[in-house]
């Protein structure tokens, strides 16, 4: 069997490597430079299983006039003539009920907890660098009122698999003393001891190598698909700008936001839209020492991840509904600096490097993994808004196993097209 995968991110590259483990044969096709160049490249680096929660939850709506009002806020909302937009965020308001919000939590904690366990496998198998750790995670809240609906969160995921524990400040300060810098500001964490962190980019880079010594693999990179040919209820080739066409038994989208184009093209369509978020990658010499937290940390209330990877301490945040994709905006990324070192002040901030980029989420906060409604044998791997790191490996798994018709290792059917 000959499958055909467009987009070579995390999710498309560990699609492949899953299928070409299992004995397929896959041609990965990627339109850019070199693999993992787009949303993959300098995301917030937290693998967090046990925080899969949607964006969509009861508590975007009380806060929506202020996030939309105050330029500081963590969530910026610029309305434009587009009427995907609109759809978009009718959708997201529509899934913002509670009921909503922890059915979309159960679900993706299945698959965040076979994407943890996929990882492990493929590195027992095949040894990859990526600045990968075990450090646990911190969930930060400076209201105790916040602490204390998070004490029932940690309560009902506990009931799914999740291990966790609420510190109070000093707790808190003993497991990581770098967060003494928030002082009287901080109430309390939630910790989880089995949370990772990892460079994405590295990791992309590393499956994409290991794949190039693959005998069961063919990639291509600068391969922009322009189109899918299609033959009755079937795709038969995938067609390059070029002109070239490449033909395969099944064909599975996973290009982000470029597979709404080649879905409309075949009568289909996806509900995606790209948030734009930011980060910085702060070096952590050692002359930094406690000033820099080992843990990855959440700011709750400010929305700011922490991870330290390898050399740098990654710092991501902010989502931006409607912003240039291709602009870095220089007063978001100074608010960022400016709310870090609130924080931690020891950071040397000016020497980051910056970044932003587009995740392409779906409006309940649930990939869509499985069989498009368009053709087929057309396969769909996208969605995963700012979790794609965390979920590429269990995405693989599970696209893998409805391809080829085996045993599911979760329920597919929260993850279908909707």
């Amino acid at each position: 069997m000959h499958v055909c995968i467009v987009g070579a991110g995390v999710i498309g590259t560990a699609t492949a490597w899953q299928l070409a483990r299992q004995g397929m044969k896959v041609t990965l096709l990627e339109s850019g430079d070199g693999p993992g160049l787009g949303a993959s490249y300098a995301n917030g680096g937290q693998l967090s299983y046990s925080y899969v929660a949607p964006l969509a939850e009861p508590g975007v709506l009380p806060n929506l006039p202020k996030w939309l009002l105050d330029r500081r806020s963590p969530l910026r909302f610029r309305p434009r003539m587009d009427p995907q937009q609109w759809r978009w965020c009718l959708s997201f308001l529509r899934h913002c009920g509670g009921a909503t919000a922890r059915q979309t939590t159960a679900a993706m904690l299945t698959l965040s907890y076979l994407s943890r366990d996929t990882l492990h496998q493929w590195l027992d198998d095949t040894p990859l660098e990526f600045h990968h750790r075990s450090n646990g995670k911190l969930i930060a809240y400076r209201s105790p009122e916040l602490l204390d609906k998070a004490r029932k969160l940690v309560e009902y995921q506990a009931a799914h698999g999740a291990r966790q524990k609420v510190l109070d400040r000093r707790e808190s300060v003993d497991l990581e003393p770098a967060l003494a810098g928030l002082g009287q500001a901080l109430a309390g964490c939630v910790y989880t001891p089995g949370e990772e962190v990892g460079d994405c980019h590295l990791f992309t880079k590393a499956l994409y190598a290991a794949l190039e010594r693959h005998p069961q693999a063919r990639l291509r990179k600068h391969a922009m698909v322009a189109g899918l040919r299609r033959r009755k209820n079937r795709i038969v080739a995938a067609e390059l700008a070029d002109g070239e066409a490449i033909e395969a038994d099944h064909f599975v989208l996973a290009n982000g936001l470029g597979a709404r184009k080649l879905l409309r093209r075949q009568g289909g369509d996806a509900m995606l839209y790209g948030l734009k978020g930011y980060s910085l990658s702060v070096p952590r010499g050692p002359d930094l020492g406690a000033a820099v937290p080992d843990i990855s940390v959440t700011d709750y209330e400010r929305r700011i991840v922490y991870a330290p990877i390898g050399p740098v301490l990654r710092i991501a945040a902010m989502v931006d509904i409607g912003a240039d994709p291709g602009a870095l905006s220089p007063r978001r990324i100074g608010q960022l600096k400016s709310q870090v070192q609130e924080t931690f002040p020891a950071l040397p901030v000016d020497a980051a490097a910056v970044w932003s980029g587009e995740r392409p989420a779906t409006p309940d906060g649930k990939p869509v993994i499985g069989r498009s409604k368009a053709a087929g044998n057309l396969w769909l791997n996208i969605g995963h808004g700012a979790l794609g790191f965390t979920l590429a490996c269990g995405s693989a798994a599970l696209l893998a196993a409805q391809l080829q018709g085996g045993r599911m290792p979760i329920d597919p059917q929260p993850f279908a097209e909707r």
